[in-house]
């Protein structure tokens, strides 16, 4: 039995790793954003933050490349630096590490090999997690999601149960790739994830009752949930915690996160040849 195992195993691994110069490991850096409830435009780029990553990629053949990665990021947002005046009003922030496991096939345009380069597409899947959080008056880190700033998980309110800090995304996106030599390429890609919640921000529905959060979670309940008493602006007034069932973000879309930046991989087995098994073409007839 064990040596009909070991067979199966030699005849599904020996197509992966008979041709290691297929083989590529690698680094992200660049940037990451967001778009949600505390962005006016679709990604505000005030609050751009640094993303790095490592990846290991397998080429399929000359067109399709799988690879899988892990990436961090940094995103965040706050009402203070928006034009309208209702969202300064509302006087919300937030900023969330993101840490993403993805698994993605890369369909490529060209012939790297023959063009020493290629532009190409991604998509595929990622698993992700979050916390967001915000600071205080006096600076210090305050974390969100226990505050049940929505009602999350309170019995007055059963259709908002506790948001998931461990969620799935779509990534999908576009880039480049240029081949330095046999075994360096250096790329570019812009990298979209449409996730499935819109807590990213801790933002989404409406305002609860004041009473039943300050009953539940405490006084930072309610400071957290509502921050227009401790705006400074002089065009816009300090306000009051609102009632119950006004609006307080927009559930209509989800949250997004995008990481952006450049890529540096080095092929695994050495130079020369070709990773396709191509042969020279001889003009000479044959006999």
């Amino acid at each position: 039995m064990k040596k009909i195992t070991g067979i199966l195993l030699a005849g599904i691994l020996f197509p992966l790793l008979g041709s290691a110069q297929s083989w590529h490991a690698g680094g992200f850096l660049g940037i990451s954003n967001y778009s949600g409830d505390l962005v006016q435009q679709r990604v505000d780029l005030k609050y751009t933050k640094p993303s790095v990553g490592l990846f290991v990629r397998r080429d399929i053949n000359r067109f399709l490349t799988v690879r899988l990665g892990v990436q961090y990021g940094n995103i965040a947002g706050a009402d203070s630096t928006n034009e309208s005046k209702d969202l300064r009003a509302r006087n919300l922030s937030f900023r969330s590490d993101i840490w993403e496991v993805n698994l993605l096939a890369e369909i490529n345009f060209l012939d790297i090999e023959v063009t020493g380069y290629t532009p190409y597409v991604f998509v595929g899947v990622a698993g992700f997690s979050f916390y967001p959080t915000t600071k205080d008056s006096a600076g210090g880190t305050v974390r969100l999601r226990r505050l049940r700033t929505e009602g999350q998980g309170l019995p007055q309110y059963p259709d908002r149960q506790m948001y998931n800090i461990r969620q799935v995304s779509i990534p999908f996106g576009v880039g480049v790739k240029v081949q330095l030599n046999d075994l360096w390429t250096v790329g570019a890609e812009l990298g979209f994830r449409k996730t499935f919640t819109d807590y990213l921000d801790d933002v989404s529905k409406t305002y609860v009752d004041q009473n039943t959060l300050l009953q539940y979670t405490g006084p930072n309940g309610v400071k957290f949930a509502y921050r227009g008493d401790e705006v400074n602006a002089k065009d816009v007034p300090r306000g009051s915690y609102p009632v119950d069932g006004t609006v307080r973000g927009s559930d209509k879309n989800k949250d997004w996160y995008v990481f952006s930046g450049v890529t540096l991989a080095y092929r695994f087995g050495g130079s020369g040849g070709s990773r396709w098994g191509r042969q020279k073409v001889s003009t000479c007839p044959r006999f």
